[in-house]
């Protein structure tokens, strides 16, 4: 099961956001799971996952401040898109990706496979970070609803990404989380799995100095 976005609230939300600077990324890539995926993330943080160009249950979800200024800092690192970002050298195919810069009249688009840029580089590794913890989000979600012996595992899979440091906009999975801590229809395991994660997320460590 997606976790899908009312009508409503997609509205609203694109009228809020029509006017904030918006970044755009995609990435098609036959033959992989998901073959396309699009994300677009607007500057106050509110972002849309997509697995399909004509995808009808996209998800929503809200990068913290900390996340939403790296992103952007990037961007303008890499002159909003306005230059090209394709290495002169022959490697792998890993996809044709875009990164499209939308604000006002201002649009700028940039088409590449590998960038040797290293700002081109950290900017695609969040936007794979951001397709990640949404799938792992539906993957989790989804069981919860259909699948009640496979929560611990989602749980597992879900925790190893977060001691990866994979996961991004982490305030979504707390209501998740705690649906399954606090509720009886779930093994005592997963339970406990859920509650730990929750607190993890609720509490992170403090960096050295602070």
């Amino acid at each position: 099961m997606r976790r899908v976005t009312g009508l409503l609230l997609l509205t609203a939300g694109a009228l809020v956001a029509a006017d904030l600077p918006k970044i755009t990324f995609t990435k098609s890539f036959p033959g992989s799971v998901p073959d396309y995926v699009e994300i677009a993330v607007d500057k106050d943080g509110h972002g849309v996952y997509k697995e399909g160009k004509d995808d009808d249950s996209p998800m929503e979800f809200q990068l913290a401040p900390a996340e939403t200024e790296a992103v952007f800092d990037l961007a303008a690192k890499l002159d909003r898109f306005s230059k090209p970002l394709e290495a002169p050298v022959k490697v792998a195919f890993m996809g044709d990706k875009t990164f499209r810069w939308e604000s006002g009249s201002e649009k700028h688009e940039v088409k590449f496979n590998y960038s040797a840029r290293l700002e081109a580089q950290q900017l695609w590794d969040w936007f794979e970070r951001m397709a990640e913890s949404e799938q792992r989000f539906a993957v989790l979600d989804n069981a919860t609803h259909f699948d009640k012996l496979g929560v611990n595992q989602g749980l597992l899979e879900l925790e190893a990404e977060f001691d990866r440091r994979r996961l991004v906009a982490l305030a979504q999975f707390l209501p998740l989380l705690d649906r399954i801590a606090g509720s009886e229809r779930y093994m005592h395991m997963a339970r406990e799995r859920a509650a730990a994660l929750a607190d993890a997320i609720r509490n992170p460590p403090k960096a050295p100095g602070q």
